[in-house]
């Protein structure tokens, strides 16, 4: 018997990560459509609070697996222990985040299981018969594949971080925690982890950033991208950039937005010098208000602008920089 829709909640240094939620909503969404159930699996150590929370984001089953092994990522063993509870359980979909766990982990586990798997998708939707269609760009984002899955099951997906909206907390639900009898063999692992440091030099991610500040080719130069680590830095927000920019090794490609780099949703998101290729408007035109600043009014950048400034960026950007700090210092 089908155990519904499962959902794999990615936590990260044993805190659940952020895009759990955004899984959580997914999943709520398709279940609605065929009246089934939302099972939430967790991995770590000592987090059966945070597990049980996940109740009140939308979860109607909870399963936490605690070992101490778990509150590191371990893509092998982390890989046995989901495919022998996938057995168990015997679920029609399994839905993990596209984050460096969640490819490392799906495709692990869709070799385990013989499945098929949709990878990096920007939308799910289900068929009359209960049968998941993935949804992804292709060809640099100028084409939508519809992905559908043979008679195969589970049928597996990572969604793209940030194409959903977070899940809607509502404290007034709640539920028991499950923790499954797991095999001890299933977690020895050819991986230790003998510990972990953030990378980034404490740059705002991508990912988490509500205001994004993003360069292109208009730049003209690599050191001019300092214009838009200032105006990023005095609004608190993450440094964005075009795959054209990355791929001239202006930049490292962890700033990268669009179609083969990050998808993203910030509350602002403003880009100078960006043409607006079909490939980087994919990744962040679901923002919640764009800025776009180009000498070229025909730039397609303006057609997904909340606000166009048709001018030199050059004088444009070092003026909104400096007008920002004296309205922030105020």
């Amino acid at each position: 018997m089908s155990d519904g829709i499962w959902i794999f909640a990615q936590q990260k240094n044993n805190k659940i990560a952020n895009v759990t939620y955004e899984l959580l909503n997914a999943a709520r969404k398709l279940a609605e459509s065929k009246s089934s159930e939302v099972t939430a699996v967790v991995f770590g150590s000592g987090i059966e609070d945070q597990a049980g929370d996940l109740f009140k984001y939308g979860a109607d089953k909870v399963l936490y697996v605690d070992h101490a092994d778990f509150a590191n990522f371990i893509d092998d063993a982390y890989a046995a222990v989901l495919a022998h509870m996938i057995d168990d359980g015997k679920p029609e979909i399994v839905i993990g985040s596209a984050t460096f766990y969640g490819k490392t982990l799906f495709s692990r586990l869709a070799a385990r299981l013989q499945s098929g798997l949709a990878a990096d998708c920007n939308g799910l939707a289900l068929r009359d018969d209960g049968s998941l269609v993935a949804t992804k760009p292709a060809f640099g984002g100028n084409v939508l594949l519809s992905i559908v899955y043979s008679d195969k099951r589970p049928q597996l997906a990572t969604l793209r971080p940030k194409v959903m909206p977070e899940a809607e907390r509502d404290d007034a639900k709640s539920g028991s925690v499950e923790k499954p009898d797991i095999p001890a063999e299933l977690f020895e692992s050819k991986i230790k982890v003998v510990g972990s440091s953030g990378g980034g030099g404490g740059e705002v991610s991508l990912n988490e950033a509500d205001v994004i500040v993003s360069g292109g080719r208009g730049l003209k130069a690599p050191e001019n991208f300092s214009l838009i680590k200032d105006l990023a830095g005095v609004l608190g927000g993450a440094v964005g950039a075009s795959r054209a920019v990355v791929d001239a090794d202006w930049i490292e490609y962890s700033h990268q937005v669009g179609q083969t780099g990050k998808t993203v949703n910030p509350k602002l998101y403003i880009a100078c010098g960006i043409s607006g290729a079909i490939q980087h408007l994919v990744g962040m035109q679901a923002s919640g208000t764009i800025v776009a600043i180009n000498r070229d009014k025909e730039a397609p950048i303006f057609k997904v602008a909340t606000y166009g400034i048709v001018g030199d960026l050059f004088d444009v950007v070092p003026a909104l920089t400096e007008k920002f700090k004296k309205e922030l210092a105020g």
